[in-house]
C-alpha cells in the first residue's frame, strides 16, 4: 500500500488512523466540539459540514473554516459535506456541491476533501483536480445505508474512485447479515491485493459491522472512524476505546 500524507499524517502505514467527526449545527456547537476533540486520540478530524446551518453562506463557511483551523492547531482537517442521499443532513445540488468545494479549496484551511463518487461525474472530477491544485488530499467516498452490495460491486466502485484520481478510496455499507460483513472484508483485502496501491478505507456500519472498524490492519483499511461528541454514522465506537483496541491489535501483529 502506498502512503498518502495529510500534512504529516501518514495514511497507509502502521495501524489504521483514527478520524473523529465534528457535527455541530452552529458556530458555538462546532467550536465546543473542536475544543473537546483535542482531548481525544484523534489522528484526523472530519468536519461534517452538512450539519452546519450556515454552510451555504460563503462568508460564514470561510469564517468557520478559519476558526476550526485555529482551534485544531496542526491536527489534519478533513472537510466533508455528506449529501442526504448518502446519509447526510441536507440535500445539495451538484452546482452547490461544486461551490462549497471551491470555497473550501480556496480557503487553504482544510487539508483533505471528501468527494462523493456519485455526486456528478463531471463535477466530481473537477473538484478532485481543484483540490489537487491546492495540494489537498482527496478521499473519494460512497455510502450505502440500506444494504451491502456484492463483493464485485464494492470493488468496482473503489476502482472507479481510483480511476477518477482520488488519493484515498472509501466505501461504507450497511450489513443485513454476518455474510455481508464478510463480503465487505473480502472486498477490502482483494482491493489492496489485486487492484490498487492506494489506501483503502472501508467499513460495515451498525453493531453487526463493528469488527470491520477494528480489523483494518488485518484486511487493509487505512482509516477508522471513532465517535467524539456525536457519532457521524451507526456503529462508531468512542475514540478512546477504539484507540485501545487498535493499539492492542497492532502490538500483537508486530
Amino acid at each position: 500500500m502506498d502512503t498518502v500524507y495529510i500534512k504529516e499524517l501518514a495514511i497507509g502505514e502502521g495501524r489504521p488512523k483514527i478520524c473523529v467527526p465534528i457535527c455541530g449545527k452552529n458556530r458555538e456547537e462546532i467550536l465546543r466540539e473542536a475544543e473537546s476533540v483535542r482531548e481525544l486520540p484523534a489522528d484526523l478530524i472530519e468536519w461534517r459540514a452538512d450539519w452546519y446551518d450556515d454552510v451555504f453562506d460563503r462568508v460564514c463557511l470561510e469564517e468557520m473554516l478559519q476558526s476550526l483551523r485555529h482551534k485544531l492547531d496542526d491536527t489534519p482537517l478533513l472537510f466533508t459535506f455528506r449529501s442526504i442521499q448518502e446519509g447526510g443532513e441536507k440535500p445539495i445540488r451538484p452546482e452547490q456541491y461544486l461551490e462549497v468545494s471551491r470555497t473550501v479549496c480556496a480557503s487553504g484551511q482544510a487539508d483533505a476533501l471528501d468527494v462523493e463518487l456519485f455526486m456528478d461525474g463531471k463535477i466530481t472530477k473537477e473538484i478532485i483536480d481543484m483540490a489537487h491544485r491546492q495540494r489537498m488530499a482527496v478521499i473519494a467516498s460512497n455510502h450505502d445505508f440500506i444494504k451491502t452490495p456484492e463483493k464485485d460491486e464494492i470493488t468496482r466502485r473503489l476502482i472507479l474512485m481510483d480511476e477518477m484520481g482520488a488519493d484515498i478510496l472509501k466505501i461504507a455499507v450497511m450489513p443485513k447479515s454476518k455474510t455481508d460483513v464478510l463480503e465487505l472484508l473480502m472486498a477490502t483485502e482483494e482491493m489492496g491485493r489485486l487492484y490498487t496501491e492506494k489506501p483503502v478505507v472501508t467499513m460495515s456500519m451498525g453493531p453487526m459491522g463493528l469488527i470491520s472498524r477494528l480489523a483494518g490492519e488485518t484486511f487493509g483499511s487505512a482509516i477508522t472512524f471513532g465517535a467524539g461528541a456525536k457519532a457521524s454514522a451507526p456503529g462508531q465506537m468512542p475514540a478512546e476505546q477504539l484507540e485501545k483496541v487498535l493499539d492492542a491489535i497492532h502490538e500483537s501483529m508486530a
